[in-house]
């Protein structure tokens, strides 16, 4: 049994590979469907460019962090020094309480991009990759298809002795099996996409208008405005001081 299915194998490689070589070199027909190979090229390059907006988004959280932990920090000194700077108690003080909002409007907008980077993440590096994934499987299945297809042609093609009739009512069944399940994963992959496409709509739609209206409101000096933000999202902040690593340091 081990025997038949590496023979089984072997020969599916040598016909993919011989297949895939007489179609680089022009030599052998390959079988195209436009309008969904365009659709698939779409996505790779969609993916690409979403990719670039999550590094970019990643690159802006980190730098952020770092701007409100300074803050942070120096709320803290100025707080320090109100306390043991009699003479400029008052002016320490109201540039200590500033740092502070400014540090706890920073946190919360941490907590709107966190929330907008995890979901590109999410629509990324699973949704869109479990689509790419069915499309591997698609253009392995359309290669496979070709080769049995370029088979069975060259037998027909062939004499019809009883040795190649036997060979050829095989080639017949195994093409037909292969254009089954080429047929099946191209609708397959064709409803992948177009689900897809209306997740990718609705994710994004909520996400950009996260992301706005939170930058837009941290900038404004909005304090009320961008806790509504995240109540509007059902974005929940941790609790302050917990003893847990930073949601940067756990993407």
């Amino acid at each position: 049994e081990k025997f038949d299915i590496v023979k089984k194998w072997g020969i599916n490689t040598y016909k993919c590979t011989k297949q895939l070589i007489s179609e680089r070199f022009g030599r052998g027909s390959r079988t195209v469907d436009l309008e969904l190979e365009t659709q698939i090229e779409l996505l790779r390059e969609t993916k690409r460019k979403y990719e670039c907006v999550l590094q970019l988004e990643l690159a802006l959280t980190n730098h952020f962090y770092s701007l409100v932990q300074t803050q942070h920090a120096l709320g803290d000194a100025f707080a320090d020094l109100s306390q043991k700077s009699p003479e400029l108690q008052e002016e320490f003080g109201y540039n200590a309480e500033t740092q502070k909002l400014l540090c706890k409007n920073g946190e919360t907008l941490l907590g709107a991009v966190n929330f907008f980077v995890s979901s590109i993440n999410t629509l990324v590096n699973k949704t869109m990759e479990d689509t790419l994934m069915t499309v591997k499987q698609y253009e392995t299945a359309r290669l496979e298809y070709d080769a049995y297809r370029t088979d069975l042609e060259e037998l027909s093609m062939g004499p019809r002795d009883a040795s190649t009739l036997c060979r050829l009512d095989a080639a017949q069944s195994q093409f037909q099996s292969h254009k089954d399940k080429y047929e099946k994963l191209r609708a397959d992959v064709a409803i992948k996409l177009k689900f897809l496409e209306e997740n990718k709509i609705k994710v994004m739609h909520k996400q950009l208008l996260l992301f706005h209206n939170a930058i837009s409101a941290y900038f404004a000096g909005n304090q009320q405005q961008l806790e509504q933000t995240l109540k509007q999202f059902n974005i929940k902040l941790k609790t302050p001081g917990a003893e847990k690593p930073s949601w940067l340091e756990e993407q």
